[in-house]
């Protein structure tokens, strides 16, 4: 299970590996011979492409191919539905945030888990679904992750602070990308990172001194556009994006930056076993799960110290930029 701090590492870590995610290293790691000698100890021995098979799922294991119960297992420990990670992630974030939007009834949405076929879909296939009576739990358990995400995760605070930390990884780190070998890769921690940002923000005449500063004095930068779903005009738009493109023209690049994630439903697809017996889909089953909307970052940053400038550049040149009517 991963911690909110060590999921944002591996976020920045994945942003300077190219193709190298966290999946890949959790196989790399199941792979090392450290743990091949503890998979081999126990009894009955276990094989580490069992391992990999429920650690990263059928998407991630390639070429491992997952039987039906693999992918149901897997499903069970890290599924986007009723995965056990999500499960913990968004209790234990919630608790550590300080916030309750991360809190559902997670007691009865396990006691109503049921492996189910997904006769909705014209399949007879198994697959991890739920009886009718756990639906509101697991309404709970998808709006809770529909703000966590709004809320904490998707912040424009905390998300300008993933930008920051890049730009300084970007600077600091050899090549300016985390190494690929794993050896190396794990010698290299929070601990180090945070030491490396803390002697710069030190030391005035250090070249990444003012990129710090913006991380260890709270220095950063100041959203100054975010885009409203009608200037998308049905998602044919990247608002932000234009408008952090003309502010970089008029700023400088150096004190413009732009963030965007794209809009994705919240709510997975999954059989519900109803009253009578019936195999339902589960956003036919709930109206709350059909129309919980999607979340979606697209905002522009500027230097604190130009904050109202970008301001009035903004009211004054939004309307013609965007083509608004």
């Amino acid at each position: 299970m991963m911690s909110a701090i060590y999921r944002f590492h591996m976020l920045q870590r994945e942003s300077f590996c190219l193709s190298y995610d966290h999946e890949r290293l959790t196989k790399d790691l199941i792979y090392s011979p450290e743990m091949q000698d503890i998979w081999g100890s126990v009894t009955p021995p276990i094989r580490a492409d069992d391992i990999v098979k429920l650690a990263v799922g059928p998407k991630k294991a390639a070429p491992l191919e997952l039987s039906t119960w693999e992918t149901i297992l897997a499903e069970i420990i890290i599924g986007d539905a009723f995965g056990a990670d999500r499960i913990d992630y968004l209790l234990r974030d919630s608790f550590h945030a300080g916030v309750t939007y991360g809190t559902f009834d997670h007691h009865r949405l396990i006691s109503t888990l049921r492996i189910l076929p997904a006769s909705y879909n014209d399949s007879d296939e198994p697959a991890l679904g739920l009886e009718s009576g756990g639906l509101e739990s697991s309404e709970g358990l998808m709006i809770a992750r529909h703000f966590m995400y709004k809320q904490v995760y998707l912040h424009h605070i905390r998300r300008v602070y993933d930008i920051h930390l890049k730009d300084f990884l970007f600077e600091w780190l050899p090549g300016r990308k985390f190494p690929t070998d794993l050896a190396r890769h794990l010698g290299m921690s929070d601990v180090e990172v945070l030491s490396a940002i803390r002697a710069a923000c030190d030391d005035q005449n250090s070249r990444l001194y003012n990129l710090t500063r913006r991380i260890q004095c709270r220095e950063h930068f100041r959203r100054f556009f975010e885009a409203a779903p009608s200037e998308a005009k049905g998602g044919k738009l990247q608002p932000g994006k234009i408008i952090a493109e003309a502010a970089e023209k008029n700023f400088g690049p150096d004190r413009i930056r732009y963030d965007y994630y794209p809009a994705k439903p919240t709510a997975p697809i999954f059989p519900v076993r109803m009253f009578d017996g019936r195999i339902e889909s589960s956003i036919k089953s709930s109206q709350v799960l059909a129309r919980l909307p999607e979340i979606g970052v697209d905002n522009v940053y500027c230097d604190k110290s130009i904050q109202q400038e970008a301001t009035r550049w903004r009211d004054s040149n939004k309307r013609a930029l965007l083509e608004l009517e």
